[in-house]
């Protein structure tokens, strides 16, 4: 056969190796053409060698994982929901081919191995996966407002019981090789020199499948679905909008329908899939994947490497900037001026290093990379160093006017600073090209976009550099032109002024959240500048000039202390870090968040016309990332030009 995608063998045991090796890919994907050479793979095995051949192994021929799922691209070029129901149907038509063998199927799991890669691994009869961090199996279909389609849905709750099945397909979260041997998802997590003989062990001794216990069995019980789906339908309501992201709630409703009884669960899971595809909010999220690729490509081929990371500022955002540091394993000294400004975020790092890395070892390496440096004099010997400290432009403008002396020539001088244009803090430096800005937003360990602040002074490299950079961190970075409030606040400040007049004019912070969430946002502005403290917004909101009518209200609750969150008081008060709003919301016939969005969009076109950032692409993905603009709606400057639409109207 000639195969493209494929490469196949079979060795002296006549156990057949299929080996995935994507054409003109960086990962392995699966599309049509990959499909129609897996089922000649299959055909030719069913119509001559499977009396000769023992057993079927599939693994990955790339070092970089199993298989990313289904090649997205595909999807934007369906047209209708029955182009998107026959492309599904082909997918499951092979794996059911595969599942049907009567020789046993093993796949063999390292690296990513994600949606369409996991269903191809469930119908065969074992999977062994590599123990290793890299290693990470999941369906993260439900993110990108779709399900499962090529049995996925099916086979895992009839593997490892209906409620572990939905916590991985529900949420989207991909689960490690040691979980996954836990559950019953595969047969054996093993060590990368063990795959191979592991694997060939299972195909010639030909053990019993994975048996259910009892109490995950019955969970699939026709008479007990409807409790069940209840349940999850509860569950899903305390985190997700159903009219926002309904693919959850299409995933519950199907199962309570038609359990996992193939033919008419395979069939109407293909057709539900063929529905979500062509939906628009499918159509925005994918979208969404695509930006946040685009992001990722940024710092791809550029070969700048760091060690050593000095922060300066160990506050809040400063020492959670040199914890991720660490914990991507990079050597990290954090400078305050004492001790005791250092130990919380010491302690914050132990508490991030523990969630993230769980095995003791690794905790420990972590926090050994996180050096204590009151003398500062790590300045000397890294590769990047990092400001954080109060945003203030004399004080930041003497510390780079010493950074530059002391540091190496080729160091990379950056400032956290979250709206101060560059040409303000190096009015004192000789080389002013040496600063660039690194934006990071709070928190830092979870916020995924970081704004690389740039102007006509710095030189290429050192732009590229810093992309790399942050990449390196596992980040989104975002090039923005210098200039007060770079992209991400200048669009959010008349948002929240939007708010401070709304809020002038009588209209309750209650009412005014609540409309910011039911369009989608993931907190209402007058608890986010609760959250931001009333302090931070004022200071932001006068480095970009906003009307004085915006600020009154803020000035006087500065003024009298009501800071926010952090003070226990502000617009709403707080118990345990919690607001406590009032239930009984006043109805008003005012377009809340038709007024708050809409300010958003006007500055939005202003900074695409002064261009902050290059593109409206890059718009977008930064108020997605960096906001929480609601992904199902595409991205702000998307969402405006459907509005405008004739055929939105």
């Amino acid at each position: 056969m000639n195969l493209q995608h494929w490469k196949s063998e079979t060795d002296q045991d006549q156990i057949a190796w299929w080996r995935l090796d994507r054409k003109d890919a960086g990962a392995n994907t699966l599309n049509r053409e990959v499909f129609e050479e897996l089922e000649l793979l299959i055909d030719e095995i069913q119509k001559d060698n499977e009396n000769k051949i023992k057993g079927i192994i599939i693994s990955s021929a790339k070092s970089n994982g199993f298989i990313a799922g289904a090649d997205i691209t595909q999807f934007l070029q369906i047209k209708s929901e029955e182009e998107a129901f026959v492309l599904t149907q082909q997918g499951q038509r092979v794996f059911n081919k595969l599942a049907a063998l009567k020789i046993p199927a093993l796949s063999i799991i390292s690296g990513f191995c994600m949606g369409g890669g996991t269903e191809l691994a469930l119908a065969c009869r074992y999977r062994i996966a590599e123990d290793d961090p890299k290693t990470r199996i999941g369906f993260p279909e439900v993110k990108l407002g779709l399900q499962p389609g090529w049995g996925g849905t099916i086979r895992l709750p009839l593997l490892i019981g209906v409620l572990k099945a939905m916590k991985i397909i529900l949420t989207g979260n991909p689960i490690d090789a040691v979980t996954a041997a836990r559950l019953g998802v595969v047969d054996a997590a093993v060590s990368a020199r063990h795959l191979m003989s592991a694997a060939k062990k299972f195909i010639l001794d030909n053990p019993p499948k994975y048996q259910l216990p009892i109490l995950d069995k019955i969970s699939n019980w026709p008479v007990l679905r409807p409790v069940i789906a209840r349940i999850l339908r509860h569950n899903l309501e305390k985190k997700i909008n159903k009219q926002h992201y309904p693919a959850p709630y299409t995933i519950v409703d199907l199962w309570e329908k038609d359990g996992c009884t193939p033919p008419v669960a395979l069939e109407n899971e293909a057709r539900s899939l063929a529905h979500l595809i062509v939906s628009e909010t499918s159509k925005n999220l994918v979208r969404v994947f695509f930006l946040q690729e685009k992001l990722k490509n940024l710092g791809k081929n550029i070969k700048f490497k760091t060690q050593h990371v000095h922060v300066i500022g160990a506050g809040t955002m400063g020492g959670d900037i040199a914890a991720l540091c660490a914990l991507r394993g990079l050597k990290v000294t954090l400078q305050d001026k004492e001790p005791k400004f250092i130990a919380p975020a010491m302690r914050r790092a132990y508490e991030l290093f523990k969630y993230k890395l769980k095995t003791p070892r690794l905790i420990q390496a972590a926090m050994d990379r996180l050096i204590s440096d009151i003398e500062g004099n790590g300045i000397s010997h890294a590769d990047i160093i990092i400001e954080a400290i109060i945003e203030d432009s004399q004080a930041k403008q003497d510390l780079f006017n010493l950074l530059e002396t002391k540091s190496k020539p080729d160091a990379i001088l950056a400032t956290n600073t979250s709206s101060i244009a560059l040409d303000e803090i190096r009015q004192k430096m000789k080389n002013p090209g040496r600063l660039i800005g690194i934006h990071f937003f709070n928190p830092a360990a979870k916020m995924l976009l970081v704004e690389v602040i740039h102007d006509e002074k710095n030189p290429q490299n050192i732009i590229l550099n810093s992309i790399a950079f942050v990449r390196l961190l596992d980040k989104l970075p975002l090039p923005v032109k210098s200039a007060p409030g770079f992209l991400v606040n200048r669009i959010l400040m008349p948002y929240l002024g939007e708010a401070m007049l709304m809020l002038n004019g009588g209209i309750s912070p209650e009412a005014i959240d609540e409309a910011a969430v039911k369009f989608g946002m993931p907190m209402g502005p007058v608890e986010l500048i609760d959250a931001i403290g009333l302090d931070i917004c004022l200071s932001v909101a006068k480095h970009l000039s906003l009307k004085s009518e915006n600020l009154s209200l803020l000035q006087k609750m500065v003024e009298e202390k009501k800071l926010g969150r952090k003070s226990g008081l502000g617009f709403y008060q707080y118990r345990n870090n919690k607001p406590q709003k009032n239930k009984n919301i006043l109805l008003t016939q005012i377009p809340i968040a038709e007024r708050l969005i809409s300010s958003m969009i006007v500055e939005a076109r202003m900074c695409l016309e002064e261009k902050i950032v290059e593109d409206s692409d890059l718009l977008d993905a930064g108020m997605i990332f960096g906001t929480g603009f609601p992904p199902f709606r595409g991205g702000l400057l998307h969402y405006a030009d459907k509005l405008a639409s004739p055929s939105s109207n």
